[in-house]
C-alpha cells in the first residue's frame, strides 16, 4: 500500500491542487516593495512542536540580527495527518491559502508518506519546505522534491563517517552490506564516490572488495555469510533495518563471524538491533529526535535567508491560489537557492545545506557495544570551526572489538598460500623447458609454468637463480606456500593505452600490462623478480625495502685495438721522451769535457811510466753514455777523472729509474690496456646532442624503457649502445670480453619484492629481507650466482628465445623499432641518438 501511494502521491496533489474551492482564494495584492510581514507554515506532529513553533517565532520578532526594523514574522501551523492526502489537503487549505512563504514539516511517526505529501503540494509552486526530521534518500531527488530541505541529514550520509573511521583505523578493504532499497544502494554510491573524491592517495583509500545486497525483510542471511567467509577482508560495513540487521547478526553469530578478527561498523538503524554482537563499532546522530531544536534552527535559517534576500532583491508575496496551476513562485524558487547558501550555527550544530537541500556538517557519536549489551561513546564526529571542517576523534582505548578484547584486529584474512610471479633475467633467474623425459624439475629448481594467454597453452619451465632462492628464504622465513609462474607476457611491465569496447562505443584508457599488471589486477599476490623500484610503480604496487642495491649504467662493444709501430713508445709521454734524448747526449757533452780539461787529460806527467789509457774522446762519451742507459756492456772508453766517474755512476742511477720504470708501464700498456668506450656516461654530450651512429637500447617494458619514453620517439637504426640495470650489465660483460660498461652509475635505485597495495605482508617481507642483509645471506647470493654465475648457465641454462607473446605486444620480426630523441636543436640532416625497446633476454648479441 505504501508504495503504491508513493506512486500515486504527485499525481494526486496536483489534482489536488486544482480541486480546492475558489472561495478560498483571496486577491493576490502586487507591489514594488518585499512584504512586511512573512507568514511561515508548520506541519507539526504533536501539540508540544506547535507550541514551541509559536514560541520561537516570537523570539525571532525581537531578535534584529534576523529580522530588520519593519519585518514581522507570523506562525501558522497544522497537525499532521498519517493520511497523506489528507494531508496535502491540509496544506493547500489551511497553509498555502494563506500566503505561507515557507513550511517547515515534521515526521509523523507512522506516517512516512506524509512529508512527501507536503513537499509534492508545495513544491508545485515553489514554497520552500524544510523537512526537520525525513532522513530518506528520496528527498534528495530535486526531480521531484524540487524545493525540499531538511536539517538532518539523509541515511546515506553516513557512508561519509565510515570513511573516515576507515582511515583512523587504517582499513583500506571493505566489504558492504546493503539493502537492495533506495536507501541501501545511496550508501554504496555516496561511498565509492568520497572515496574516490576525497581520498586521493591510493595508500589510505578505502575499496570495496566484495558488495552483498539483499532484499529487506529477511528470513535468513547464512547463504551471504558463507559467501563472505571465501574474501579476503574481514571489514564489514552494515546498512539494514532494525530487523533485517536482528537477522543478520543472529547468523553471524551461529557462523562465528561476530568472533575476533571480524569488525563490523553498522549504521544507526543496525545499532537499534537488540542482538547487536559485542565490539560493533555504530554510529548515532546528534539530536536526531530533539524535534524543538529543529525546529528553531530551521525557523532562524529561513529568517537569514529571507533577511540577505531582501537586501539584493524584492521578494514577491507567496501564493494564494492551489486552483490556478499556472502559478509558478519566482522568488520561491530564489529563496530556495538563498537557504542553500546560508551557514549559521544553530541549537543542532552548524547548519548548512548542499546542492541536494540536504544537511551538511551533521553530528554524530560513535558508539561501541561493549558486554552486556552495553552502548558506549569512544568518539565523535564533529565540526571543528578553526578549519572549517568535520573531524573524527576517536578514543582507541576504550573500544571493545570483537572477541571482547582490546587489541585491534588486522582486518583482513591473511593468505598463507600465495601467487608469485617472475621474469626470465639472468643471472636472477635462469629458466628452462621441462624435457619430455622428465617427470619433475631437479632439487635445486622450481616449476615456473607458463601461460600463453594468447592461445590458451601452457608450459612447464624450470626455475632457479638468485631470485628463486630468494624466494625459498622468503617462504621459510615468514611462513607461506606458493605457486610460481613466469610472466604471461614476457615484460616487467608498463603503463600503456589500452582500447576497450563497451555498449556505447570504444574508450581509451591506460593500463599496466606484464607483472605490474598482474599485481594490480590481484591476479598475483607476489613478484620476486628484479623488479626496479620507482615512483611510477609505487603509485599502484607496494614494494618491499631493496633487496639488491644498484642503478643504471651503459653497455658497449669494447672498440678495437689498433697496435703500430712506434706503440712501444705508449708508456712515456712524448716529452718525457725528448727529454731523455737530449740528457743522453748532454750527460755525453759533460763526461767529455769533464775528462778533456782534467789534469790526466790535458796535463800529462812527463814521469808517467807505462802504456796510458787511450783519453775519452766526444765518441767514446756519446758510446759510454748510451751503454749505461741500455744497460750494455762497456769494456773501453771509460771516463778516467774523478769528477767524470762521479757524474757516470749518477747517470747510471738515473738510467735504472728510467728502464724499471718504462718495463712497468710497457706490460700496463701493452697487456692490460682497457680500450676507452665512445660513452663516458648518461651525461655525455653525445647522448644530449645530434651525432651520426649512435643507436642506445633498453629492455621494452622495464622502468629504464619508462624513464626514456618520457622524452623519445620512434625510429629505425642500428644498436652501439645498451641501457639497463647495472647488475645485469655487469654480468653481460663479465662474461663476455668483447662487452664494457660506460661511465658511472646514474639512476641509483634498487630491486624490491612486489606487492599488491595494502598487501599484510608487505611489513613481513621488508623485515625478512633486512635481516637477510644484516645476516650476510644477500652477500651469499650475490657470491654465488653474480660473481660465480657462468658455470650454472653453460650446465643446463642454454640462451632461450624470448617466451612467446600476445599479438598485440609483439614487436613484429621484419622491423627493428628505435626511438629518437625529441626536441634536436642543432645538427640538421643528422640522425640524433636512437633508442630502443628491446625483448632480448640475452643482450650480449645485440651490441655491434
Amino acid at each position: 500500500l505504501k508504495m503504491k501511494l508513493t506512486r500515486m502521491l504527485p499525481a494526486s496533489c496536483m489534482l489536488l491542487s486544482l480541486m480546492i474551492p475558489q472561495a478560498l482564494l483571496a486577491q493576490k495584492p502586487t507591489g514594488s516593495e518585499s512584504p512586511s510581514y512573512y507568514n511561515i507554515g508548520g506541519v507539526l506532529s504533536n501539540n508540544e512542536s506547535e507550541s514551541h513553533f509559536a514560541t520561537v517565532i516570537a523570539h525571532l520578532n525581537f531578535d534584529q540580527q534576523y529580522v530588520p526594523r519593519g519585518t514581522t514574522y507570523y506562525d501558522k501551523t497544522i497537525r499532521i495527518d498519517k493520511n497523506p492526502i489528507k494531508t496535502a489537503l491540509n496544506v493547500c487549505k489551511h497553509l498555502i491559502s494563506r500566503r505561507v512563504y515557507a513550511v517547515v514539516v515534521s515526521h509523523e511517526p507512522t506516517g512516512d508518506l506524509s512529508p512527501a505529501a507536503v513537499s509534492y503540494t508545495s513544491g508545485f509552486y515553489q514554497i520552500p519546505v524544510i523537512g526537520i526530521s525525513s532522513r530518506e534518500a528520496a528527498f534528495s531527488d530535486k526531480n521531484i522534491h524540487v524545493s525540499f530541505l531538511r536539517t538532518v541529514p539523509p541515511y546515506y550520509h553516513q557512508a561519509d563517517v565510515w570513511l573516515e573511521i576507515l582511515s583512523h583505523f587504517g582499513y583500506t578493504k571493505v566489504i558492504i552490506i546493503h539493502s537492495s532499497d533506495t536507501d541501501g544502494r545511496a550508501v554504496l554510491g555516496r561511498f565509492q564516490t568520497t572515496s574516490q573524491t576525497n581520498y586521493d592517495d591510493i595508500d589510505v583509500r578505502a575499496t570495496v572488495e566484495s558488495i552483498v545486497e539483499f532484499e529487506p525483510k529477511l528470513d535468513s542471511f547464512s547463504s551471504y555469510l558463507m559467501d563472505m567467509k571465501t574474501a579476503q577482508s574481514r571489514v564489514y560495513l552494515l546498512y539494514a533495518s532494525q530487523e533485517d540487521a536482528y537477522v543478520i547478526f543472529r547468523d553471524a553469530a551461529i557462523h562465528n563471524m561476530t568472533e575476533y578478527g571480524h569488525i563490523w561498523i553498522v549504521t544507526e538503524q543496525a545499532l537499534s538491533a537488540n542482538n547487536t554482537p559485542t565490539g560493533i563499532i555504530g554510529l548515532k546522530l546528534n539530536n536526531a529526535e530533539n524535534e524543538t531544536d529543529h525546529i528553531k534552527d530551521a525557523i532562524y535559517i529561513l529568517a537569514s535567508a529571507i533577511k540577505e534576500m531582501t537586501v539584493n532583491e524584492t521578494i514577491t508575496e507567496a501564493p494564494k491560489d492551489c486552483d490556478d496551476s499556472g502559478v509558478i513562485w519566482e522568488s520561491g524558487k530564489r529563496l530556495f537557492g538563498y537557504l542553500k547558501t546560508r551557514n549559521i550555527r544553530g541549537e543542532t550544530g552548524q547548519v548548512a545545506f548542499d546542492d541536494n537541500g540536504d544537511r551538511m556538517y551533521a553530528e554524530y557519536d560513535v558508539i561501541n557495544v561493549h558486554e552486556n549489551h552495553s552502548f558506549v561513546k569512544v568518539g565523535s564526529f564533529h565540526y571543528d570551526s578553526e578549519k572549517r571542517k568535520m573531524r573524527l576523534k576517536i578514543n582507541d582505548s576504550s573500544i571493545t572489538w570483537p572477541g571482547n578484547t582490546g587489541k585491534k584486529p588486522e582486518g583482513i584474512m591473511i593468505p598463507t598460500h600465495l601467487k608469485v610471479l617472475t621474469i626470465e633475467e639472468k643471472p636472477f633467474v635462469y629458466a628452462r623447458k621441462l624435457l619430455d623425459d622428465e617427470i619433475d624439475c631437479a632439487d635445486d629448481e622450481v616449476v615456473c609454468p607458463h601461460f600463453n594467454i594468447t592461445n590458451g597453452n601452457e608450459q612447464e619451465y624450470c626455475c632457479k637463480g638468485y631470485c628463486i632462492d630468494l624466494l625459498k628464504a622468503l617462504a621459510q622465513r615468514i611462513n607461506f606456500t606458493y605457486d610460481l609462474a613466469l610472466s604471461p607476457d614476457g615484460q616487467f611491465g608498463h603503463y600503456q593505452l589500452k582500447n576497450h569496447t563497451t555498449g556505447i562505443g570504444t574508450t581509451v584508457k591506460k593500463e599496466w600490462n606484464g607483472l605490474i599488471g598482474e599485481l594490480v589486477a590481484e591476479r598475483a599476490d607476489l613478484i620476486v623478480a628484479p623488479l626496479t623500484i620507482n615512483p611510477e610503480r609505487a603509485e599502484f604496487i607496494e614494494f618491499s625495502k631493496p633487496f639488491k642495491y644498484q642503478g643504471i649504467t651503459i653497455l658497449e662493444k669494447k672498440p678495437s685495438r689498433s697496435s703500430t709501430l712506434v706503440s712501444f713508445l705508449q708508456p712515456f709521454s712524448n716529452t718525457l721522451w725528448i727529454l731523455v734524448m737530449v740528457s743522453v747526449h748532454v750527460v755525453a757533452l759533460v763526461l767529455y769535457l769533464l775528462d778533456r780539461f782534467s789534469p790526466f787529460g790535458r796535463f800529462k806527467l812527463s814521469t808517467t811510466d807505462g802504456t796510458e789509457e787511450d783519453a775519452l774522446n766526444l765518441s767514446s762519451a756519446i758510446w759510454f753514455a748510451w751503454g749505461v742507459l741500455l744497460n750494455s756492456g762497456i769494456g773501453e772508453g771509460t771516463p778516467r777523472s774523478f769528477s767524470a766517474r762521479v757524474l757516470g755512476m749518477v747517470w747510471a742511477g738515473f738510467a735504472m729509474i728510467i728502464v724499471a720504470s718504462y718495463t712497468a708501464n710497457l706490460a700496463a700498456f701493452l697487456v692490460l690496456e682497457r680500450p676507452k668506450t665512445k660513452l663516458t656516461g648518461i651525461n655525455d654530450a653525445r647522448l644530449r646532442n645530434t651525432m651520426e651512429n649512435l643507436t642506445c637500447a633498453t629492455v621494452k617494458g622495464s622502468s629504464v624503457d619508462m624513464y626514456f619514453r618520457r622524452q623519445v620517439e620512434l625510429s629505425n637504426i642500428k644498436l652501439m649502445a645498451f641501457i639497463w640495470d647495472s647488475s645485469r650489465l655487469e654480468y653481460e660483460a663479465s662474461k663476455d670480453c668483447e662487452l664494457v660498461t660506460a661511465g658511472e652509475l646514474f639512476g641509483r635505485s634498487g630491486y624490491g619484492v612486489g606487492l599488491q597495495k595494502g598487501s599484510p605482508w608487505t611489513d613481513a617481507v621488508t623485515l625478512a629481507i633486512l635481516d637477510f642483509h644484516e645476516s650476510g645471506f644477500m652477500e651469499s647470493l650475490d657470491k654465488e650466482w653474480i660473481f660465480h654465475g657462468n658455470n650454472a648457465e653453460k650446465s643446463r641454462y642454454p640462451i632461450l628465445p624470448p617466451l612467446p607473446r600476445t599479438p598485440e605486444r609483439a614487436w613484429p620480426k621484419d622491423k627493428e623499432y628505435i626511438v629518437n630523441r625529441k626536441n634536436n636543436s642543432s645538427g640538421a640532416g643528422k640522425p640524433p641518438p636512437r633508442y630502443m625497446p628491446t625483448y632480448a633476454t640475452d643482450v650480449s648479441h645485440l651490441i655491434v
